[in-house]
């Protein structure tokens, strides 16, 4: 997905920068930049940080970086920031987002015959250099942001880092967060909010959808109101976000906790012990225990110094080998237990079959599994949440396709919890991981778990509804 941070300050504001760009590792592993403006210019720097973490990649650069205004990013794939020389002044741009109509833009800038690109990836153009582009086409920075997010389909944040401030600009329907947080003598910008606390800023603003702000160290000024209609992402809560962060001023560890409770309201199982299935599983799993009155133990432990969230590698067999090998079974707590996993999710259910494996082979007598959502039936649209290059590859489709032998005439009577359908698919998934049971979360609980209006939730990854 990728997050980013902004600072402006009275004083220096590399540590900042540094910090809060790297509170945002843990939504990307491709590649990561800084650029921080001064009386010289802007100066940036980015690196691949694939197989290695942020911190190390960039703490040479950090001594080499001086100025009071700068910007950051975790990147999908995509080289960022960009300095972009315009009309409007020289600038620098981060953006997190994916615009799926990038192929139709470009034809549309080419045919102007006035427009080039050159930040190239083999024969892809940069998708933060084309928002850079129609940027470029209006009279001032407000205008030209909200011509990108009129005319992209997807999503699109952005910061600009320009010389006299930055502006910060939410995703025309808020499918990711924008949040300005401040402290005396600055004002940032982030993704996450847990990069605020431990550098001493406190939330001032969650901005709204297609919402711009201009931030100076004195304070933020609104340039554009909030769009009525929102739709955010919920998967931050399941399973993106970082447990310490809030959006909407909604925290994320408190909703995995209700999204178990929830779970554990609808059942008594007969289990010795509940766990989640590391990190973002446990949240779920926590609220399920304390709701059931059942321990909560750890059969698997993390090794977090080296491994990377698992669904980040490109390749299948990579994926498997992390999610595999950050894992340490814990034999004394698994053998002869009855034991009830809570999931963030199940997305194609690779590495989770093998997971369910090695529990039955350290003596576990039986695996429940509990996804803290719906089956996910329908590729993300508006975001790049997955690593899978087919909606067959996603574990429900999958088995609606075996069960019907092609790709299911009807996936909405799927997507209905009460459904005959729905029980079938999800009879077969339990069977193809092995498992002894499986229940997956209802919508309607998922979102009063979130605890906003259910339409301004995005499902559609779950629901296909817009």
């Amino acid at each position: 997905m990728g997050g980013f941070f902004g600072v402006v300050s009275k004083q220096d504001c590399v540590t900042d920068l540094f910090y809060g760009t790297d509170y945002h590792s843990h939504l990307g592993t491709k590649r990561g930049g800084l650029a921080v403006l001064n009386s010289t210019g802007i100066t940036r720097f980015i690196h691949d940080i694939s197989s290695t973490q942020f911190r190390s990649k960039f703490e040479h650069d950090v001594g080499r970086l001086h100025g009071r205004a700068g910007v950051g990013v975790i990147s999908d794939y995509e080289d960022q920031p960009l300095i972009i020389g315009s009309h409007l002044g020289n600038y620098a741009i981060v953006t997190v987002g994916v615009i799926r109509n990038l192929a139709e833009l470009t034809r549309k800038a080419f045919s102007k015959r006035t427009t080039h690109f050159s930040e190239m990836s083999g024969t892809e153009i940069n998708p933060t250099e084309m928002i850079a582009t129609l940027i470029n086409q209006e009279a001032s920075f407000e205008e030209g942001i909200q011509r990108a997010q009129e005319a992209i389909e997807g999503s699109c944040s952005i910061l600009l880092l320009t010389a006299k401030g930055i502006y910060a600009a939410r995703d025309r329907l808020g499918r990711t967060p924008v949040v300005i947080g401040q402290k005396d003598g600055a004002v940032a910008a982030t993704f996450e909010t847990c990069a605020f606390p431990n550098l001493g800023y406190e939330v001032k603003r969650y901005l709204g959808p297609g919402e711009i702000v201009f931030c100076t160290p004195d304070g933020f000024e609104v340039r554009k109101q909030p769009n009525a209609r929102m739709q955010i992402c919920a998967f931050l809560w399941v399973y993106y976000g970082y447990p310490a962060s809030c959006y909407e001023g909604i925290n994320v560890e408190d909703v995995r906790n209700r999204c178990g409770a929830i779970l554990a309201r609808s059942e008594k199982a007969a289990v010795d012990a509940v766990a989640g299935i590391p990190d973002s599983g446990v949240g779920h799993a926590l609220g399920y225990a304390s709701e059931a009155g059942i321990p909560y133990r750890r059969p698997f432990v993390k090794y977090t110094p080296t491994w990377p969230r698992s669904f980040m590698p490109q390749d299948q067999s990579i994926r498997d080998l992390v999610a595999r090998m950050k894992l340490i079974p814990v034999r004394e707590i698994i053998d002869g237990k009855r034991l009830l996993f809570c999931e963030d999710s199940i997305v194609r259910g690779t590495q989770l079959r093998d997971t369910i494996q090695r529990l039955f082979d350290c003596g576990a007598r039986e695996v429940h599994m509990r996804p803290a959502c719906p089956p996910l039936l329908f590729g993300c649209k508006f975001l790049n949440f997955s690593r899978s290059r087919s909606e067959l590859d996603l574990a429900g489709r999958k088995a609606i396709h075996e069960i019907e032998g092609e790709d299911g005439k009807d996936l909405h009577e799927y997507a209905r919890s009460d459904s005959q359908k729905h029980c079938a698919m999800v009879e077969l998934i339990r069977k193809q991981l092995g498992l002894t049971s499986l229940k997956y979360q209802r919508i309607e609980d998922l979102i009063l778990a979130i605890g906003l209006p259910a339409d301004q939730v995005c499902t559609y990854c779950w629901t296909g509804k817009e």
